[in-house]
């Protein structure tokens, strides 16, 4: 008898679809994280195989900072409709006004996102959040459990997490608490664009390399727009760039680059040995222990 072997891009698919599936299964309303980057569109994609021909059974939802690359933006819309999915949109300018949080002074709002976060959760009742994090991202993404209980604060504990023998995860919340769900979380930058490459799953222009206005500060190479303006002391200059992460544009850094097809930016992603946080986005470089801090107040 024959032996059929799934290759390691197909376990990890298969992997991510049962979990899918068994929170789908486990929760009454789930909702997944979507900004349009790299990682939400292989979740999407994911949900969309987990249960077709069937629509997928709970919205999508974005923590909009207001910050974002408008085309960014444009490209979730896109993607969003053609998923056939229900977007809700929670704005943190509209927190901002309403006096939920309040603008920071080092004009980063990647903190102030958490109680938008958390508000919107509480607001449409949902039990189980979808993330796109994976291990390989940051070391305190790579303490957290697939389910990763949240507390009736929507806290995390990261030494009170609950056991995951043979894939077998525990679902059981009270009123009030939570689950953040990391469907992606054994999978590596590598194996997100493999499967981009294999699915022809369609993703923003910017994760390609073109020649763009960029400003070096402190080694990272920022695009020229309407939210990073030079300085009396810069000068910009037309540089080959692509973006390995999207967040927001006054934080999000480009790298030099070459690859401007989903084939060469596999090819430069296996050389690398510098994630794509670690490279490009600065609000990661606060502190060693920042997004640790964050995600114990309730960041996804």
């Amino acid at each position: 008898m024959s032996m059929h072997e799934l290759s390691q891009l197909r376990e990890l698919e298969a992997e991510s679809i049962y979990i899918f599936r068994e929170v789908a299964a486990e929760m009454q309303r789930p909702c997944l994280l979507f900004s349009g980057g790299k990682d939400s569109l292989v979740m999407l994609h994911l949900a969309q195989k987990a249960f077709a021909p069937a629509p997928i059974p709970f919205p999508v939802m974005h923590v909009d900072t207001g910050l974002n690359f408008p085309d960014v933006i444009e490209f979730r819309d896109r993607a969003i409709e053609r998923a056939g999915a229900r977007l809700i949109v929670a704005s943190v300018p509209d927190a901002i006004e309403r006096g939920l949080v309040t603008e920071p002074a080092d004009g980063s709002r990647n903190r102030i996102q958490t109680p938008v976060l958390l508000a919107a959760a509480e607001e449409h009742g949902f039990d189980a959040l979808f993330g796109g994090a994976r291990r390989d991202e940051e070391k305190a993404r790579a303490k957290e459990r697939i389910f990763s209980f949240r507390d009736d604060f929507g806290q995390w504990d990261p030494k009170n997490q609950r056991p995951e023998i043979w894939e077998l995860y525990n679902g059981r919340v009270a009123p009030g608490e939570s689950i953040r769900v990391f469907p992606l979380s054994n999978w590596t930058e590598l194996a997100i664009w493999e499967y981009i490459g294999a699915e022809g799953v369609e993703i923003p222009a910017r994760y390609l390399a073109a020649e763009r206005e960029v400003v070096d500060r402190r080694g990272m190479l920022f695009e020229v727009n309407d939210f990073v303006t030079l300085t009396d002391d810069e000068t910009s200059a037309p540089r080959r760039v692509r973006y390995r992460t999207m967040g927001d544009a006054n934080l999000t850094a480009a790298v030099e680059s070459d690859a401007d097809t989903v084939e060469k930016v596999i090819r430069e992603i296996a050389e690398v040995r510098l994630t794509e946080r670690g490279a490009t986005r600065g609000d990661d470089r606060v502190s060693e222990t920042s997004m640790e801090d964050r995600k114990k107040e309730g960041y996804f």
